[in-house]
């Protein structure tokens, strides 16, 4: 059996422990262990769940430790890599709701959440944190270290490529491309592809 380490014990953190109980293999692939936290004292005033283990830089991944990030920004490529240089393991947690479709093919250590569908041959990367009722469409290609938050579709044939964030409800139109550390605001409706580094928002989406 598996011990699952959270990384981030905030309100994010503490989101994805239930997202945890909730994934295929809990309590028969794995449990879960704790939070590590660079603020040990993150849980002080909430009751119910597993201690704070240590602080993320000093935490020192043991035999049967697996991991799973609830960091976001731009310190979570950087952290995720400190860790994996000490010997961690990532894992996917897959919701029990998601549907996931014929021939996707995922990476490690993806975040796939309550109600998510994600189309037939949908190819996702490592590390990506896909949040609760979004849609990949089929043929869709997500890189690494994406944050794609709730209610977010994402039409057939699209490409998100590395280290962007698409906020709340945001569409992305069939066949656009959103370049490497792009960010899309909530709410937008993306029709043409989104340069690298820029943020666009609105309907239709431009950049700001």
């Amino acid at each position: 059996m598996k011990c699952l380490i959270i990384i981030g014990a905030g309100g994010m953190g503490r989101t994805l422990y239930d997202i945890a109980r909730e994934s295929i293999g809990y309590n028969t692939e794995f449990i879960i262990k704790g939070f590590i936290d660079d603020n040990v004292n993150a849980l002080d005033g909430f009751v119910g769940y597993p201690p704070v283990l240590s602080t993320i830089k000093d935490y020192i991944p043991g035999e049967d430790d697996v991991f799973t990030f609830s960091i976001g920004g731009d310190s979570r490529r950087r952290c995720i890599e400190s860790i994996i240089d000490r010997g961690a393991k990532f894992i996917n947690l897959i919701h029990t709701t998601a549907r996931v479709g014929s021939n996707v093919k995922l990476g490690e250590g993806n975040i796939i959440a309550a109600f998510t569908t994600l189309g037939s041959d949908c190819r996702i990367g490592n590390y990506n944190m896909i949040q609760s009722y979004t849609v990949i469409g089929h043929d869709a290609e997500i890189g690494d270290f994406n944050r794609i938050d709730t209610h977010v579709t994402c039409v057939g044939g699209i490409k998100i490529k590395n280290e962007t964030t698409v906020h709340t409800g945001a569409v992305i139109n069939h066949k656009v491309t959103v370049n490497d550390h792009a960010k899309v605001g909530a709410l937008s409706f993306v029709i043409r592809s989104v340069k690298e580094g820029t943020t666009v928002l609105g309907n239709p989406a431009k950049r700001i």
